[in-house]
């Protein structure tokens, strides 16, 4: 495998993690659910989701976000209100988790799994 290829394998790895310790954050604090293993395949499921519909023109965001929300509903107890909740929780907090990693490492990545971020 070339190198760009494990450098770009190894960015969605992390990628993911930090989508995954977003989500769990919110999970654990909205749904009360302790578990990192079900938060990074939530966020792969939400990540594939996303990439699914986000491209339909005019409204595809907006539907991909109601998708998003939906795959927390699915995997997560609770209503629609509840996966709101943690959408906007898990939001936030990969917002903080990148902020950190970015200041202490100087990494430029994202959150896999996490809208917008």
């Amino acid at each position: 495998m070339p190198v760009p290829a494990v450098g770009a394998l190894v960015s969605l790895v992390v990628a993911l993690l930090v989508g995954g310790l977003a989500i769990y954050i919110s999970a654990r604090t909205v749904a009360g659910v302790d578990d990192y293993s079900r938060a990074v395949v939530t966020a792969l499921f939400g990540a594939v989701a996303w990439a699914l519909v986000s491209w339909i023109p005019l409204f595809g965001s907006v539907i991909a976000l109601v998708v998003w929300i939906g795959v927390l509903k699915w995997r997560y107890p609770g209503g629609w209100l509840t996966a709101a909740t943690m959408g906007v929780v898990a939001w936030l907090a990969a917002l903080l988790v990148l902020f950190v990693v970015d200041t202490v490492f100087g990494l430029g990545i994202g959150a896999f799994g996490v809208p917008g971020v």
